[in-house]
């Protein structure tokens, strides 16, 4: 059994920190909102980091286009201000297919909400030779989400992800998160389905977190605004295998959310996760974030 180790350095709020960095890559749900409403404390925080001259780009795994991300940030009332730019999922995974690693012909399993993935977005990314058709006449997937991820599990899709198997379709996941918390209900998320696939013996692709084009695409896009050194930079996030591995994996330094997704994990006080719990934790995934702290304030 894997051995607890020493604890990253626990952190109140995000001003400890910001004389250290000049940039952050921070994870939308569970640390900036709920998919509901925006986490004010968030805000005050990020508001207050651009306000001593920090860059704060939004890195999320949400399947949408950046455009449709900010309007999605735009309906529950993120406000603008509190953030320089935005990278997604939905942005790297578009460059993909593009480039027909699913080849031309797909078939799209997702909300009608996440169709504008296939649109033309003026973002230079080139999508008009793709077609989307039915299943039986596809030559790969793109996978956004569930059709209704209320009612839906991955379950429901194995028959689908059998049929695709059998035919050796690859699968584009446009979003690795598992799952997500929408308000107080646990969801899955399109990389349920791309892992079950794998599962099933398919071969599915990813470019969101951790992978490393979602995180070229946001040094790029950081770029353009500012000339950021990667020790000057931090991730944020409550996804230890999403945000932190991922970050970790660059290079750069983490702050792992303890309060978000497994915080049931921790003991019943958000606001003092147990350390044996933690060092078990981290120790069982052999990772090891910089810091850590109950929620993103």
């Amino acid at each position: 059994m894997p051995q607890p180790a020493a604890l990253p350095r626990p952190v109140a709020s995000l001003s400890e920190l910001s004389p250290r960095y000049d940039a952050l890559f921070v994870d939308l749900w569970g640390c900036l909102h709920d998919g509901y409403r925006p986490f004010e404390a968030a805000v005050r925080a990020l508001r207050a980091y651009r306000a001593g001259g920090g860059c704060v780009m939004l890195l999320t795994n949400s399947p949408r286009p950046r455009p449709a991300v900010q309007a999605q940030l735009d309906a529950i009332g993120v406000p603008r201000d509190c953030y320089d730019a935005i990278t997604s999922s939905g942005d790297a995974s578009r460059a993909a297919l593009a480039a027909g690693l699913v080849g031309t012909r797909v078939c799209h399993l997702g909300p009608k909400r996440d169709e504008p993935f296939f649109d033309d977005l003026g973002d230079g990314i080139d999508v008009s030779r793709i077609r989307r058709v039915p299943l039986d006449e596809a030559e790969g997937i793109v996978c956004t989400g569930l059709f209704d991820d209320h009612a839906e599990t991955p379950e429901d899709y194995r028959a689908r992800l059998l049929y695709a198997r059998t035919r050796g379709m690859k699968l584009l996941c446009t979003n690795p998160d598992l799952m997500v918390d929408y308000g107080s209900r646990r969801v899955y998320c399109a990389g349920a389905i791309a892992r079950l696939y794998e599962e099933m013996g398919g071969e599915s692709l990813y470019f969101g977190k951790p992978h490393p084009p979602i995180y070229d695409l946001a040094r790029n896009r950081l770029s353009a605004l500012r000339n950021v050194p990667d020790s000057r930079m931090l991730c944020i996030g409550d996804g230890i295998s999403t945000d932190i591995r991922g970050g970790l994996a660059e290079g750069l330094d983490t702050l792992f959310i303890t309060g978000g997704l497994d915080g049931a994990r921790f003991g019943e006080d958000p606001e003092h996760p147990d350390p044996g719990a933690l060092a078990a934790f981290f120790a069982e995934r052999q990772i090891s974030p910089t810091y850590t702290a109950p929620a993103l304030r």
